[in-house]
Protein backbone atom coordinates (compact mmCIF):
# COMPACT_ATOMS: atom_id res chain seq x y z
CA UNK A 1 0.00 0.00 0.00
CA UNK A 2 1.48 3.27 -0.85
CA UNK A 3 1.99 6.15 1.47
CA UNK A 4 -0.54 8.18 2.51
CA UNK A 5 0.21 12.02 2.47
CA UNK A 6 -1.62 14.46 3.82
CA UNK A 7 -1.13 18.44 4.36
CA UNK A 8 -2.19 18.88 8.02
CA UNK A 9 -1.87 22.96 8.18
CA UNK A 10 -0.98 25.25 5.08
CA UNK A 11 1.93 27.95 5.99
CA UNK A 12 2.36 31.68 5.25
CA UNK A 13 4.76 34.47 6.27
CA UNK A 14 4.30 38.17 6.55
CA UNK A 15 3.19 39.80 9.78
CA UNK A 16 2.44 36.62 11.44
CA UNK A 17 3.90 32.83 10.24
CA UNK A 18 3.46 29.67 10.35
CA UNK A 19 4.68 26.34 9.26
CA UNK A 20 3.24 23.77 6.61
CA UNK A 21 2.83 20.41 8.58
CA UNK A 22 2.59 17.38 6.82
CA UNK A 23 1.46 14.05 8.16
CA UNK A 24 2.96 10.73 6.30
CA UNK A 25 1.31 7.50 7.26
CA UNK A 26 3.56 4.31 5.80
CA UNK A 27 2.53 1.13 7.03
CA UNK A 28 3.23 0.88 10.60
CA UNK A 29 4.74 4.69 10.53
CA UNK A 30 2.89 8.18 11.05
CA UNK A 31 5.23 10.35 10.34
CA UNK A 32 4.79 14.35 11.04
CA UNK A 33 6.94 17.06 9.49
CA UNK A 34 7.83 20.34 10.87
CA UNK A 35 5.13 20.60 13.72
CA UNK A 36 6.00 24.12 14.26
CA UNK A 37 4.36 27.46 15.07
CA UNK A 38 0.56 27.63 14.08
CA UNK A 39 -2.42 30.20 15.07
CA UNK A 40 -3.65 27.47 16.80
CA UNK A 41 -2.77 24.02 17.75
CA UNK A 42 -5.76 22.66 16.00
CA UNK A 43 -5.46 23.46 12.80
CA UNK A 44 -2.34 20.03 13.69
CA UNK A 45 -4.77 18.36 15.90
CA UNK A 46 -8.14 18.34 14.27
CA UNK A 47 -7.47 17.05 10.51
CA UNK A 48 -4.84 14.50 12.47
CA UNK A 49 -7.85 13.11 14.42
CA UNK A 50 -9.91 13.61 10.97
CA UNK A 51 -7.36 10.88 9.65
CA UNK A 52 -7.96 8.47 12.81
CA UNK A 53 -4.54 9.19 14.14
CA UNK A 54 -4.33 9.87 17.80
CA UNK A 55 -0.55 12.60 19.07
CA UNK A 56 0.00 8.88 20.90
CA UNK A 57 0.38 7.16 17.61
CA UNK A 58 2.31 9.20 15.47
CA UNK A 59 5.98 7.24 15.64
CA UNK A 60 7.86 10.03 14.26
CA UNK A 61 8.41 13.59 13.83
CA UNK A 62 11.06 15.65 11.26
CA UNK A 63 12.43 18.97 12.09
CA UNK A 64 13.93 20.24 8.57
CA UNK A 65 15.75 22.59 10.55
CA UNK A 66 15.83 24.10 14.34
CA UNK A 67 14.00 27.30 13.82
CA UNK A 68 10.89 27.77 15.79
CA UNK A 69 8.47 28.15 13.64
CA UNK A 70 9.22 24.28 12.21
CA UNK A 71 9.73 22.46 15.86
CA UNK A 72 7.89 24.84 18.27
CA UNK A 73 5.07 22.01 18.69
CA UNK A 74 6.74 18.61 18.73
CA UNK A 75 5.51 18.53 22.67
CA UNK A 76 2.47 17.33 20.77
CA UNK A 77 3.24 14.09 20.16
CA UNK A 78 4.84 12.59 23.37
CA UNK A 79 5.65 8.62 21.94
CA UNK A 80 7.38 9.92 18.88
CA UNK A 81 10.85 9.43 18.21
CA UNK A 82 12.04 13.30 16.97
CA UNK A 83 14.53 13.23 14.28
CA UNK A 84 17.15 16.01 12.94
CA UNK A 85 20.32 16.68 10.77
CA UNK A 86 22.38 15.23 14.03
CA UNK A 87 20.35 12.18 15.58
CA UNK A 88 17.17 10.55 16.08
CA UNK A 89 15.86 11.51 20.16
CA UNK A 90 13.46 9.38 22.46
CA UNK A 91 12.53 10.13 25.99
CA UNK A 92 16.71 9.91 27.29
CA UNK A 93 17.94 8.04 24.40
CA UNK A 94 20.49 9.87 21.14
CA UNK A 95 21.45 8.19 18.54
CA UNK A 96 23.80 9.81 16.26
CA UNK A 97 23.57 8.48 12.51
CA UNK A 98 24.19 11.29 9.65
CA UNK A 99 20.74 12.56 8.16
CA UNK A 100 21.45 12.37 4.29
CA UNK A 101 20.31 9.53 2.58
CA UNK A 102 18.69 8.14 5.92
CA UNK A 103 15.25 5.89 5.72
CA UNK A 104 12.65 6.61 8.52
CA UNK A 105 10.40 4.23 6.51
CA UNK A 106 10.28 2.03 3.71
CA UNK A 107 8.79 5.02 1.39
CA UNK A 108 10.05 7.62 3.61
CA UNK A 109 14.27 9.53 3.58
CA UNK A 110 15.65 12.90 4.24
CA UNK A 111 17.99 14.73 1.19
CA UNK A 112 20.47 16.81 2.53
CA UNK A 113 19.93 20.85 1.55
CA UNK A 114 21.53 22.70 3.06
CA UNK A 115 22.03 26.92 2.72
CA UNK A 116 19.17 28.32 5.00
CA UNK A 117 20.89 26.36 7.52
CA UNK A 118 24.19 24.39 7.76
CA UNK A 119 22.50 21.16 8.05
CA UNK A 120 18.93 21.83 6.50
CA UNK A 121 17.28 18.64 4.70
CA UNK A 122 14.27 18.12 2.85
CA UNK A 123 11.83 14.82 3.43
CA UNK A 124 11.35 12.72 0.47
CA UNK A 125 8.58 10.24 0.13
CA UNK A 126 7.55 7.72 -2.46
CA UNK A 127 9.12 3.95 -3.41
CA UNK A 128 11.46 3.65 -6.47
CA UNK A 129 11.43 7.64 -6.80
CA UNK A 130 10.27 10.75 -5.17
CA UNK A 131 6.82 10.85 -5.37
CA UNK A 132 6.85 14.15 -2.72
CA UNK A 133 9.20 16.26 -1.01
CA UNK A 134 9.10 18.44 1.61
CA UNK A 135 11.20 21.33 1.72
CA UNK A 136 11.57 22.64 4.67
CA UNK A 137 13.28 26.36 4.09
CA UNK A 138 15.52 25.30 1.19
CA UNK A 139 12.43 28.34 -0.38
CA UNK A 140 10.20 30.87 1.48
CA UNK A 141 8.29 32.26 -1.24
CA UNK A 142 7.33 31.68 -5.12
CA UNK A 143 9.26 34.71 -5.83
CA UNK A 144 12.50 32.12 -5.37
CA UNK A 145 10.93 30.14 -8.08
CA UNK A 146 10.90 32.56 -10.18
CA UNK A 147 14.66 33.93 -9.14
CA UNK A 148 16.30 31.03 -7.93
CA UNK A 149 19.34 33.61 -6.78
CA UNK A 150 17.32 35.46 -4.28
CA UNK A 151 17.86 35.03 -1.44
CA UNK A 152 16.35 35.59 2.45
CA UNK A 153 18.23 37.60 4.90
CA UNK A 154 17.78 34.63 7.63
CA UNK A 155 20.09 32.12 5.77
CA UNK A 156 23.31 31.52 7.01
CA UNK A 157 25.09 31.02 3.73
CA UNK A 158 23.09 32.47 0.77
CA UNK A 159 25.45 31.51 -1.67
CA UNK A 160 25.11 27.55 -0.78
CA UNK A 161 21.23 28.39 -0.30
CA UNK A 162 21.15 29.58 -4.46
CA UNK A 163 23.09 26.76 -5.25
CA UNK A 164 20.88 24.39 -3.78
CA UNK A 165 17.78 25.82 -3.98
CA UNK A 166 18.93 25.56 -8.46
CA UNK A 167 20.07 21.75 -8.31
CA UNK A 168 16.99 21.41 -6.27
CA UNK A 169 14.40 22.81 -8.66
CA UNK A 170 16.51 21.02 -11.84
CA UNK A 171 16.46 17.55 -10.17
CA UNK A 172 12.21 18.03 -9.63
CA UNK A 173 11.33 19.90 -13.06
CA UNK A 174 9.20 18.85 -15.12
CA UNK A 175 8.40 15.02 -13.46
CA UNK A 176 5.80 13.78 -11.00
CA UNK A 177 7.14 15.10 -8.12
CA UNK A 178 4.65 16.65 -5.63
CA UNK A 179 6.57 19.59 -3.58
CA UNK A 180 5.25 20.91 -0.69
CA UNK A 181 6.63 23.97 0.49
CA UNK A 182 6.14 25.52 4.23
CA UNK A 183 5.52 29.06 3.55
CA UNK A 184 3.69 29.70 0.17
CA UNK A 185 0.31 30.75 0.59
CA UNK A 186 -2.20 27.90 -0.03
CA UNK A 187 -2.25 26.22 -2.04
CA UNK A 188 1.41 25.07 -1.14
CA UNK A 189 1.57 21.45 -2.93
CA UNK A 190 2.01 21.86 -6.63
CA UNK A 191 4.53 20.47 -9.72
CA UNK A 192 7.61 22.74 -10.19
CA UNK A 193 7.59 23.74 -13.82
CA UNK A 194 10.44 26.09 -15.97
CA UNK A 195 9.55 29.29 -16.46
CA UNK A 196 12.08 31.44 -18.62
CA UNK A 197 15.24 31.10 -16.82
CA UNK A 198 13.33 30.27 -13.52
CA UNK A 199 10.82 28.54 -12.07
CA UNK A 200 7.30 28.05 -10.48
CA UNK A 201 4.84 25.40 -9.21
CA UNK A 202 1.88 24.41 -10.98
CA UNK A 203 -0.60 24.40 -8.01
CA UNK A 204 -2.87 21.36 -6.86
CA UNK A 205 -5.32 21.56 -4.26
CA UNK A 206 -3.97 20.93 -0.61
Amino acid sequence: MPARLTVLCSGYAGDRVASTVVCVQDGDAVIVVDPGMVASRAQILDPLAGLGVSTDEVTDVVFSHHHPDHTLNAALFPRARFHDFWAIYQDDLWTDRPADGFELSSSVRLMSTPGHTPDHFAVCAGKGGDAAVFTGDLIHSPLQARYPDLVMRVDTDRAQGCATRRSFFERYCDTDTLCCTMHFPSPSVGHIKRWGDGFRLDYIKD
